[in-house]
């Protein structure tokens, strides 16, 4: 089979498309025949080592995948061949073939085509846990999304009026902002063109925010945590910004807010059943248009490097798709 492959850290023009062996899967994992793949965020960070886990060279990147079942482990019961899945890997979905591990595979809805499912689990599960779980989102409560253009800004946004709050999308272009507007958004903050934390003082009536989704980092971080309610939430989702920013303890006191961490992975592991009841809200929103995932550039398997680029470099609206088959 083809797959794309790190053999040594680097940038991703370093990566190379070759043949390698069909992996083999264990007893509770089934092999997938990959359709679509999405990139995300940690794919920009393992091909440079700098992610949690550095797996043995040669790899394949890609955290995602979705396609038809080939063979499942015999351990695994509630799977068969044939099945539509969109599956979690970690690693190894930038290639025809993946082994994924059967608790993170679930069924594509009806509908639902491979690329929309590639793009799928990551960033909803991810916003829908934060928004739940973490920030205890409520209905009528204000919600500021940064870097609300990218694919789990726009999930959240998308999220985040289904739960019934007000949302504020912050981006640092029009163009992207347009994006947000299109999602749902109620309020659009260029940060580039005005100051963060005025607009929303503006916004808010001086109130603040009561819940901020943050999966950038970097330099609006305390602004944005300067600018929250009393007993506010911020959610530290990533640092795609690449700078991971401190804060003063002494904001939260004053605020009387939380600094909230959010892993969607060890949640999905630790609480699956709750895992699954996000899942089950996510589709019926899904059936109901409320969730409109946005994939803005498709890519063959042959210029993946090209894609994890694009997302490394902030340049992406909405979700980037390779194509497999």
């Amino acid at each position: 089979m083809k797959a794309v492959l790190c053999k040594n850290f680097g940038p991703p023009e370093n990566l190379v498309l070759d043949e390698v062996p069909s992996p083999s899967i264990k007893p509770n994992e089934v092999l997938l025949d990959v359709h679509a793949a999405s990139v995300n965020f940690p794919d920009t960070l393992i091909i440079e080592g700098k992610y949690q886990f550095k797996p043995p060279f040669p790899f394949s990147p890609g955290g995602e995948a979705a396609g038809v079942v080939a063979a499942v482990g015999e351990k695994v019961s509630h799977l068969k061949p044939g099945d539509r899945i969109m599956g979690l890997t970690g690693w190894g979905s930038f290639a025809e073939q993946v082994a994924v591990p059967a608790y993170n595979a679930l069924p594509i809805p009806d509908g639902m085509d491979f690329e929309t499912a590639s793009a799928f689990s990551m960033t909803y599960g991810t916003s829908m846990h934060a928004l739940k779980q973490r920030g205890n989102l409520q209905p009528g409560e204000t919600l500021l999304v940064l870097g609300a253009s990218g694919g789990v800004g726009l999930a959240a946004v998308e999220i985040g009026k289904a739960m019934g709050a007000r949302v504020i999308a912050a981006a640092s272009t029009d163009e992207k902002l347009e994006t947000a507007g299109q999602a749902g958004a109620d309020e659009l903050i260029n940060y580039t063109e005005a100051s963060l934390k005025e607009r929303l003082k503006e916004l808010t009536g001086g109130q603040g925010v009561d819940v901020i989704y943050d999966p950038v980092g970097g330099g609006l971080f305390e602004e944005a945590f300067r600018s929250i309610a009393w007993n506010g939430r911020m959610l530290v989702v990533g640092f795609a910004a690449g700078e991971i920013p401190s804060l003063p303890a002494n904001l939260p006191l004053l605020k009387g807010a939380a600094l909230v961490g959010v892993f969607w992975g060890a949640f999905a592991q630790r609480q699956p059943h709750d895992n699954a009841a996000n899942f089950k809200q996510l589709f019926a929103w899904y059936a109901e248009g409320k969730l409109k995932p946005v994939i803005s550039h498709r890519y063959p398997l042959e210029r993946t490097g090209e894609a994890i680029a694009a997302l490394g470099q902030r340049k992406a609206i909405g979700k980037l798709v390779v194509t497999v088959r």
